[in-house]
């Protein structure tokens, strides 16, 4: 139920309700498609429109513009809870009204489900474009004031009187959703924010080294063959026969030049090969037709022990020989400068919009960038957070510097409280996986009774894993986390009609 929007300048991270969308330049971004046909007799509901203000700051703008949501009603029984499930960087897909636990949530306790669209991504445009002018409107705030707003005028337009709101999310929608708990407890009277990083990071070490821990636990073995894969790699893109043999080897769409983007941005194409897959290790997205889900850390892993393939290297770009295949993509496009001027394009109609617009809120609100910088991962030195830094200022100018961007992530922990939110806020419910590389900016063991704000860890599991259907195969912890989830809505829902 979470969904990638990794694209080679930016960071993986999901959004609750879409399928993967994989790399910016080479794989197929099924998530930007029609969404997945359902099982005969199974209906999605159809989208309606709601008025939305374009700044809900400033009382004298009233200029307005539609917001595109979703509705459940099968279970809902008058006076029953209404679920909100919020939008992130990606289209909101109607799919997920009728799949996924939080529906088996609604049918046990009569809810209304309800899913919103998050300003500016999918067709809930607030701006005919995306220029700077039109992106001052694009931010995690006025987004929260979006969903506040869109709830208190449909809990007048429903009827819904004293029922409780019940806010759900994945990945940064799942940080959405812990803070608008925070920001409107008079609105929301419970979160299940999943896999939330709630801790803005300019520099997000942690990212690689979760990743290799999460690959040892298939072979350590392979951690090294990693490492001496890259070992080789970083040694070869600094001679011209290297950087031909690398293009060969990589299936490059063009020979490689020696040029200190292009490098980074081949060194960080190769590396997300491996990213992508840990993220999502056996989740359930196959339902979704997703591609790629039978590809797992095992799959690579087995791929990097292989010696009949050649040395570690070459077992390194057979990885990548996989991912172009199962994508059906016939080359790797590592171009620098074709990557940023598709970055600069502003119009709506823009094909890798919704890239252009998260990439805007890493570099003004949290940062998020998964770098080589930390000695301890595999992966080798060639994407460090400078070059991360050199995207926002080629994409939206030089007055995106690194010192910009850390205000805005400082702005960002201060507003909402990082990990400290879980003394500020209540009913609010963090479930995250030890797989999942995302849970190194989220709360992760906090246990607080009297507030009733505690994380579930869940061991095996990667990101979001708890959000999409059961299957009978699913590791005992992910079942417990998902029967957590639905014993605390369920003592939520009594609490309200208890006038607690």
């Amino acid at each position: 139920m979470c969904h990638v929007t990794r694209m080679n300048p930016l960071p993986y991270l999901i959004l609750f309700a879409l399928p993967v969308t994989l790399s910016f330049h080479w794989r197929h971004r099924s998530g930007f498609y029609d969404p997945p046909p359902l099982p005969n007799g199974v209906k999605v509901p159809k989208a309606q429109w709601f008025t939305q203000r374009l700044d809900h700051f400033d009382q004298q703008n009233e200029a307005t513009w539609k917001q595109r949501y979703f509705v459940n009603d099968t279970f809902w029984k008058k006076g029953g809870p209404i679920f909100l499930m919020l939008g992130g960087e990606g289209p909101s897909s109607p799919v997920w009204n009728v799949v996924g636990s939080w529906v088996g949530y609604a049918a046990q306790y009569g809810a209304l489900a309800i899913q919103v669209e998050h300003r500016f991504y999918g067709e809930s445009h607030p701006t005919k474009d995306t220029t700077l002018e039109s992106l001052r409107y694009l931010s995690s705030e006025q987004a929260l004031a979006d969903f506040a707003y869109f709830r208190q005028s449909m809990a007048i337009e429903l009827g819904t009187g004293d029922a409780p709101w019940i806010v759900f999310g994945g990945s940064y929608s799942g940080a959405l959703s812990a803070w608008i708990r925070l920001k409107y407890p008079n609105l929301f009277f419970g979160s299940i924010a999943t896999s939330a990083p709630i801790q803005a990071k300019l520099n997000f070490v942690e990212y690689a080294e979760v990743v290799t821990a999460s690959l040892a636990t298939s072979s350590s073995a392979c951690v090294d063959a990693v490492k001496t894969a890259t070992t080789a790699f970083d040694a070869l893109v600094k001679t011209t026969a290297g950087r031909a043999s690398l293009s060969k080897q990589f299936k490059l769409c063009s020979p490689l030049q020696d040029d200190e983007n292009d490098i980074a941005n081949f060194a960080e194409g190769a590396a997300g090969n491996f990213f992508g897959v840990v993220q999502y290790n056996k989740d359930n997205r196959a339902f979704e037709e997703t591609v790629g889900t039978n590809i797992t850390i095992d799959t690579l892993c087995s791929i990097m022990a292989d010696t009949s393939v050649g040395d570690e290297l070459a077992r390194y770009a057979a990885v990548n020989t996989l991912m172009l295949k199962t994508y059906k993509v016939p080359c790797l496009d590592v171009n620098y400068t074709a990557m940023i001027e598709e970055m600069r394009n502003t119009t709506m109609a823009n094909e890798v919009i919704a890239g252009r617009m998260w990439f805007y809120q890493t570099c003004t609100e949290f940062g998020y960038y998964q770098t080589s910088d930390s000695p301890n991962q595999p992966f080798g030195t060639l994407f460090p957070l400078s070059f991360a830094v050199q995207q926002c200022v080629d994409v939206f100018g030089k007055d995106f510097d690194q010192d910009f961007i850390q205000k805005g992530i400082d702005w960002t922990n201060e507003n909402y409280g990082s990990l400290g939110i879980n003394k500020t806020t209540s009913r609010t419910l963090f479930p995250n996986g030890s797989i999942d590389p995302w849970h190194a900016l989220g709360l992760t063991h906090v246990m607080d009774i009297l507030k009733d704000v505690n994380s579930i860890f869940i061991e095996g599991t990667a990101h979001c894993a708890n959000m999409y259907p059961p299957l009978a195969s699913d590791p005992p912890g992910l079942k417990d986390a998902r029967s957590t989830v639905m014993q605390a809505i369920g003592l939520w829902v009594l609490q309200a009609e208890a006038g607690h």
